[in-house]
């Protein structure tokens, strides 16, 4: 599939040129910081150095106080509290942590994770009747409830009050609760508004942790659950989400939670030999990156609310003991197993489906169904048919006589507002920009396919139905080196709002060392035409079909004579490689093309 390069804007020049001075680093480098919105030495400072001293007053977030205050009540009079959460990563951190934290305490408490299948996303009236029938008085909800509007109006015809700890949009009216913390509330002048789901249980703590004056550093073993919510459910690595990713990253590396290092031995992350650390950053080999919890922990804990219970996840993250976190790990894995194999039979299956269907060609939507789907990867598939057809993309299954649904979409078009305005269809919607849910009647398939498509011709930029790469600067490789990587290094931890720097560089020849490895992709060796400089290994993932553009005329480079040859250009991230023990710095390609392109 074809990609449109697009680079960002440069920062502000006498901005750029200042830090370059104040930090003596390249210009190159302070355009990285001024695109990031940094702009004094001061500021440059509080972003390398991230400090907890940052975070906000929780306090600061409409209704915490009446939070608090209501269940320092539960606990005084010995009220039972149910710990309610989503069956996803950011819903089962959340559970995990506010749980935790409440025990330490002294509350009389459990917890509930919804099933998928039988209750499906949010809270359910199963899970109030269970709360109802166990004499529960106060339910704390997480990661969800901020739509719930029937459901907490029922739970108070039982006598059960709810607290809501949300951070997906809220709708024209928000529930009858005793507290809803949600920093998207309109009215809600939390300073940060990107908060995950377990963010907004970690706010909670915090804000009862200083109404008991017990000191944040017992809060500090928490960390490490809000950075893999942060990973998993891809908020924004910006502000207060960078400074908790940070020392939760920095949690894992050093001191790991039991099942966190139990799930972690089923994955290509390694334990380090060495583990003072005195010597060494992490006890794994290499340290822990946003990457790696997005890739190989989310997955895992994922695994058990998709397949079986998201109560599994939520015993893992709690677990004690080396024995405990082992048994369900194993039992995880193996769910997780059985996951990726559903997905991708369930991939096949409507690429199939799409395939067959010959005026899919002409929307600009994907929308396939097939009633026995698992609901538990729907979400999965359909962010496997965008990487295969870069389309807003809708995955339904049937589940209790309706018609449930994952949407997934693409760069520039917001997913949400597409579904909500055609909410006239639909029993139950929530979500993002770019990933939400939704259910409907089975009668009202076609209307809604027809509504969704309709909105999606007449709102999408055509730009936005063609994957791009964005890349922050165009350089020369002669200006690579083992300073500028280490800088780069210190603008992690990466993700939405802080990615890892994409650069560009041009009229780039091949030296004849290049090669396919491993059937599809390329081992590249480059270096600039007509140039004295040294030449830059690099790896391009998945693109062999690429090897012939930069293959031709290689011989001539052999001879001495560059014009012969075919010029091309990369855009590409910047690694550190490691063989026999020697490190050396690589070019991971994101794309190549021809210099003319």
């Amino acid at each position: 599939m074809e990609k449109r390069w697009v680079i960002r804007e440069k920062g502000d020049e006498d901005v750029i040129k200042k830090l370059s001075e104040e930090l003596d680093i390249s210009e190159y480098l302070a355009n990285l910081l001024a695109q990031r919105g940094i702009k004094t030495f001061e500021e440059a400072r509080t972003f390398f150095r991230p400090d907890l001293s940052q975070l906000h007053d929780p306090f600061l977030m409409k209704d915490m106080d009446k939070a608090v205050s209501r269940i320092l009540k539960a606990i005084r009079e010995k009220e039972n509290i149910l710990v309610y959460g989503d069956y996803d990563v950011d819903g089962t951190t959340a559970v995990a942590l506010v749980y935790s934290f409440l025990k330490k305490i002294g509350a009389k408490l459990d917890f509930y994770i919804p099933d998928r299948y039988a209750e499906g996303y949010g809270i359910s009236k199963q899970g109030i009747d269970f709360a109802a029938e166990n004499n529960f008085k106060l339910i704390i909800a997480l990661d969800c409830g901020i739509k719930a509007i029937d459901k907490i109006e029922y739970a108070k015809a039982m006598n059960l009050e709810f607290i809501i700890g949300d951070h997906h949009r809220p709708g024209d009216q928000l529930p009858n609760a005793a507290a809803v913390l949600d920093p998207k509330r309109e009215d809600c002048p939390y300073p940060y508004k990107e908060l995950s789901g377990c963010g907004v249980g970690f706010k909670l703590v915090q804000a009862i942790a200083q109404s008991k004056q017990i000191p944040f550093k017992q809060l500090e073993e928490y960390l490490d659950l809000v950075a893999i919510s942060i990973a998993a459910d891809i908020v924004p690595i910006t502000g207060e989400n960078r400074v908790l990713a940070h020392f939760g990253l920095d949690r894992i590396n050093r001191t790991p939670r039991k099942g966190v290092e139990a799930i972690l031995k089923y994955t290509s992350v390694r334990k380090s030999r060495a583990r003072n650390l005195n010597k060494v950053q992490s006890v794994f080999d290499k340290p822990l990156g946003i990457s790696d919890l997005v890739f190989q922990l989310g997955p895992r804990i994922n695994a058990a609310g998709r397949i079986e219970s998201g109560k599994d996840s939520v015993r893992l993250l709690i677990s004690k003991t080396t024995e405990e976190s082992d048994v369900i790990a194993d039992q995880i894995n193996d769910l997780n197993t059985e996951r990726r194999s559903l997905d991708s039979k369930t991939t096949e299956e409507a690429l199939a489906i799409i395939e067959s269907d010959p005026e899919q060609k002409n929307k600009k939507a994907n929308i396939v169904f097939k009633p026995d789907w698992s609901k538990g990867v729907i979400g999965i598939v359909a962010s496997r048919l965008i990487e295969n057809y870069y389309k807003p993309t809708i995955v339904f299954t049937k589940s209790n006589g309706l018609l449930t649904a994952s949407c997934r979409s693409v760069h520039g078009f917001d997913i949400y507002d597409a579904i909500e305005s055609c909410s006239s269809y639909m029993e139950h919607f929530g979500g993002h920009t770019y990933a939400a849910g939704l259910s409907i009647k089975p009668e009202n398939f076609d209307p809604f396919c027809q509504c969704f498509e309709k909105y999606v011709q007449e709102n999408i930029n055509e730009t936005s139905l063609v994957p791009q790469i964005k890349i922050d600067v165009a350089l020369n490789l002669n200006d690579l080196n083992q300073k500028f990587y280490r800088i780069i290094q210190q603008l992690a931890p990466f993700g939405p709002g802080n990615m890892l720097p994409v650069f560009q560089v041009n009229e780039l020849i091949d030296t004849g060392k290049s090669r396919i490895v491993g059937e599809k992709h390329i081992k590249l060796d480059v270096v600039h035409k007509n140039t004295s400089g040294y030449p830059i290994s690099g790896i391009a993932f998945q693109q062999a079909d690429k090897f012939n553009l930069i293959k031709s005329g290689s011989d001539y480079y052999k001879k001495g004579n560059s014009e012969k040859q075919t010029v091309f250009n990369l855009c590409f991230t910047l690694e550190e490689n490691e063989w026999n023990g020697v490190k050396n710095l690589q070019l991971n390609v994101k794309d190549i093309k021809a210099f003319n392109e």
